[in-house]
């Protein structure tokens, strides 16, 4: 169990941390990351505590997509003319 925990407070700094580049704002994106949190704060099975750490780590990698892709679109326009 205390492997899990780590796990799920690995998670959730990583997550913390990403926010802060959130298109809709940081305070915007630590209220529904605690809320998320809040919500499963009572599940004990192991199995369901690893598939919601599945489902963060699916979530990190969408927003790793999707930092990525706001920065490629910011250098397109600073580097390419738009008129081609």
């Amino acid at each position: 169990m205390p492997a899990l925990k780590a796990q799920v407070m690995k998670l959730y700094k990583t997550l913390l941390y990403l926010g802060r580049e959130y298109p809709q704002g940081a305070a915007y994106f630590k209220e529904r990351l605690k809320s998320a949190f809040m919500k499963n704060k009572d599940v004990t099975d192991p199995e369901k505590i690893q598939k919601l750490v599945a489902r963060g780590d699916f979530v990190i990698k969408e927003l790793e997509a999707l930092y990525f892709l706001r920065k490629y679109r910011a250098m397109k326009k600073r580097y390419y003319d738009p008129e081609k």
